[in-house]
Order: structure tokens, then sequence, then C-alpha cells
């Protein structure tokens, strides 16, 4: 198999421009999903148009919903309230947010058996925290191997009303059961089983899409939340930047001294990574420890800029990076090191990477293994903007999330070296 190889050429000034993220992949498949199990039509602008967004699309399209597509950034979404059984198994490649979300809706609506499965990557993803709780409500589904695929027998509801699911590894199995629960014919009550939960923050993302599309649902405890069998209505809704997507900016701004304007001002975001935004601005003086358990996707841009910190920095409560699209962890200290040998070294789940400024105006040849994970190659991306020679293997993998990077930093001035082995 070619894989495509892009070098970036600093620059050698600071970036300044005006870039628009695209809109919030969170929100984006968020969004989908509940129009989807809505009757009526619904327009959802500022939306992103990826892989990711796309696999939920086809997913939703495949179980009868009409998707529209008029502009860049709009979704028409016109449903009955129902999905139906897909003709063949869901695909969705590695998109974690639409694996992750859908059984558990096809779960509460759908009679009969649906395949859930996705790529190679996405076969190394664990799933069963939900197939578990899942099956604790009386619904027949199975992942053999922890990870999808995942088998649904639905009968088109659950026979349980409360459900205790494990979040520890990702809040997305949470966020699953909660948009399912309107849907579920009787009050629905979720509650956590011990107190950890990857990024909590995104839950109230769950939370405030699900009401925009007339949901009740009352947070009891810190732990548990009951959920109202209203179903759901079709309305117009606006999806915000994404977060994610701005670091990679605010990561640019802050290395080459420059001034990007992104639209929109951090304190403006409802997504957990925007809290990142404080810990770039320290830049080079970034703190000793950075927690990264509730800004999770944000780790890898901070841990590049890390590199060229004036100290050391330790990144704590990263351990679900591990099973990300990659095991991110493993990927920004290999990394890192192909930079220069020593840069980062992994104790147990946390990272620690050596500050070195003066890494910024060297040659340092080093191909970056992706792992075809988009938050890999952008947050790398970054340190080609100060070292020569960093040069990223399957650039195309941002379309997960971003197509546009590349011609984003383009259009701040940044120039490329591109070659597809032979």
């Amino acid at each position: 198999m070619q894989i495509e190889k892009l070098t970036i050429v600093p620059p050698g000034r600071a970036l300044a421009g005006a870039i628009s993220p695209p809109g919030s992949k969170s929100i984006t498949n968020r969004a989908l999903l509940l129009a989807a199990l809505a009757n009526g039509t619904s327009r959802l602008t500022g939306a992103l148009k990826s892989d990711d967004t796309r696999y939920m699309a086809e997913a939703l399209r495949a179980m009868g919903v009409s998707i529209d597509e008029p502009e860049d950034t709009t979704f028409v979404v016109t449903a009955s309230g129902a999905l139906r059984v897909p003709e063949q198994p869901l695909f969705l490649g590695n998109a974690g947010t639409a694996v992750r979300f859908l059984p558990a809706a096809i779960a509460a609506m759908v009679s009969g058996e649906v395949v859930v499965d996705g790529d190679e990557h996405m076969h190394k993803r664990p799933i069963m925290p939900l197939v578990t709780a899942l099956q604790s409500l009386g619904v027949d589904i199975s992942a053999p191997s922890g990870c999808p695929p995942v088998t649904i027998q639905g009968t088109g509801g659950f026979v349980s009303h409360h459900v205790v699911i494990d979040a520890g590894l990702s809040s997305q199995y949470v966020s699953a059961l909660l948009m399912a629960g309107p849907c579920s014919g009787r009050p629905f009550t979720v509650e956590l089983a011990g107190d950890e939960i990857g990024a909590r923050g995104y839950i109230d993302l769950t939370l405030a899409a699900m009401r925009a599309f007339g949901a009740q649902v009352e947070q009891v405890t810190p732990s548990i939340w009951r959920v109202e069998p209203t179903g759901y209505r079709a309305t117009d809704f606006h999806i915000e930047p994404d977060a994610s997507a701005a670091t990679y900016l605010w990561g640019a701004e802050a290395l080459t001294g420059g001034k990007i304007d992104i639209g929109t001002p951090a304190s403006a975001f409802t997504q957990p990574d925007a809290r990142a935004f404080e810990v770039i601005s320290a830049f080079p003086d970034m703190p000793a420890v950075i927690d990264g358990s509730q800004m999770q996707d944000a780790i890898p841009t901070i841990a590049v800029l890390a590199a060229y910190n004036n100290t050391p920095v330790r990144f704590t409560g990263i351990a679900n990076l591990r099973v990300k699209e990659c095991d991110r962890v493993r990927a920004l200290s290999l990394g890192l090191n192909a930079i220069r040998d020593g840069l980062a070294r992994e104790e147990g789940d946390d990272l620690v990477v050596a500050g070195d400024p003066g890494l910024a105006g060297q040659t340092c040849p080093a191909e970056i293994d992706t792992f075809a994970d988009h938050r890999i190659a952008m947050s790398f991306a970054l340190a080609g903007l100060k070292t020569s020679g960093i040069t990223i293997l399957d650039p195309k993998c941002v379309g997960k999330t971003y197509p546009g990077y590349w011609d984003a930093l383009a259009s701040l001035g940044v120039s490329y070296k591109q070659e597809i082995p032979g």
C-alpha cells in the first residue's frame, strides 16, 4: 500500500490571518442522530462534513432516514420517528461516535437484526461496557471480540428502564444510552457505575442537544440521570465550530507568535477541549503537570507544543487516549522521539515531554507515523512550523474530522513538499 508523505516547510515568520474551523464533529453526529429519531424535518447548519459525519449520515439513510445536503455546512434531515432494519451491515469506518451512539438507538427502536461494524482500527476499540449495559436492559446484543462488529437482535425497545453503565473508558457510552432514553416508552434512568467518567463535559453536550430536540432530562445526582419518554421533535439546530480543530490553530498561533482569528472566542465554546486554550496561551511556560482527562482530544496538540516549552511537562489522566483511533500515548511518544531521541517517555499511562526550545530552527529529519489517526497528523504538523524535516505519513487521514486542514495552514502561508512513494 502506498502511503503519501507531506513534509512541512517552516514558514520562518509569525502566522497571521483568519481561519474558520469546521463544525464540531461531536455535536454534528449527536444532532444527526437526534434529528433522525425525531418526527419531521430538521435543518442542521454549521455542520461538519467529514469522514466521521458521512458514515453517520449514510448509516441513518440505510435505516430509512432522508438526509439532504443543500450546502457545504448543512444537513436537512427528514424522519418519521422510527428506524428500519438496514439491508446490510452498517459500516462506520473508524467513527467512534457513530459506532457507540447507534447500537443503543437501534436497540430502542428497531425490530430485527442489525450489525454495526467498522474498519480494522475500529476492530481494536472497546465497546463491551455499552454492550453489557444494553444486555442488562434485556437487549440481545453481542460483540464476541469485545470490540466491533456488534450484532443487535432488536425487538423495538428495552425490557428494563434502569441501566448502570461503566463509563471509565468513554463518556460516549453514557451519551448513547441517554439519547436512546426518550424513545424507550417510559421514564428511563441512567446511572454511572462508580465515579470515573471519560470527559464528563461531553455529557453536557449530549444533554444540550437532546433538550434542543425536545427531550426532558433531569440530572438527579452527579451520577444519575432521569429521562422522560418524550421522543424527539424536529427542529432547526446550529452547530458551533469544532474546539478540537481550534486547538491546532491556537497552537500554530502560540508557536509562531502570530495572530490567527478563528471567528469564535474560546469562551464561547461549549465543548470540553476549549479549556485547552488557557494552557496553550501559557506557552512557552505551560504548567509542569497537565491533567488531560477532561480535554482528551486536545492532548496531542498540547504534547507537541510541550516539545518546545521552556520546561518539561507531564500529562496525567490520559489512559483513555490508549483506546482512541490509535494508542495516542504511544503514537505521541514515538513521534516526539523520532524528532529527537529522549524528547518523550511513557511512565505508566502518563506521558512526560522534555521541553527543548532549541528544537526551533533546527533540521530534524523525522517521519511521523500517524497510525491513520487524524489528531496525530494535525498535531505533529505544528512541529513542522518550527523544525525542518518533519514529514507526516498518510496526511489524508485528517479527512476524518478536518478535510480542509492542510489548505487552512497553506492559506496562512505554510508550504509543503509532497510525495507519493513509488
